[in-house]
């Protein structure tokens, strides 16, 4: 099993996007990049912690590529606005690819220049990349968030 951290706006449906990816057999939302340990939430969305909401994402790299994964991450958001995706405003939101390893840092190097190059996004984009840190577990309640809403409005 291999692990891939990303940031790309409020976790909820960034978990859900990666976590539909065949390959992929875990992911956890939480929080990294920041300067306390064990941040809240509510720590997390003042801004002052430095953390950006992330998915870590577990994955077998015989059946999904890191760089599958990449191309979920570009789909799945928009790379071209700093620290906001959608109404979500501030640092926690930014767009972010947190590697584990040298082959990663290579891979989202690469992968950000080939998606600049596409013409696919309309400005430029503003995805940091930034080696993984430590990642703290947000709270149960956010974990699988849309999973659990989809499934209450079925009853």
């Amino acid at each position: 099993m291999a692990t891939a951290t990303f940031g790309a706006g409020c976790f909820w449906g960034v978990e859900d996007g990666l976590g539909r990816v065949p390959g992929v057999t875990a992911t956890r939302v939480g929080y990294i990049g920041g300067t306390s340990d064990n941040p809240s939430y509510e720590e997390v969305c003042t801004g002052r912690t430095g953390h950006a909401e992330a998915v870590e994402v577990e994955f077998d790299p015989a059946q999904v590529s890191y760089e599958d994964l990449l191309d979920v991450f570009w789909r799945i958001h928009d790379p071209t606005t700093l620290n906001r995706q959608g109404a979500d405003r501030g640092t926690q939101y930014r767009s972010a690819i947190f590697f584990h390893s040298p082959e990663q840092r290579t891979a989202a190097e690469a992968s950000l220049a080939e998606a600049e190059q596409s013409g696919r996004f309309p400005r430029k984009i503003v995805t940091e990349i930034t080696p993984a840190a430590s990642f703290f577990e947000a709270e149960d309640y956010h974990q699988k968030y849309l999973q659990k809403m989809s499934r209450a409005q079925r009853f």
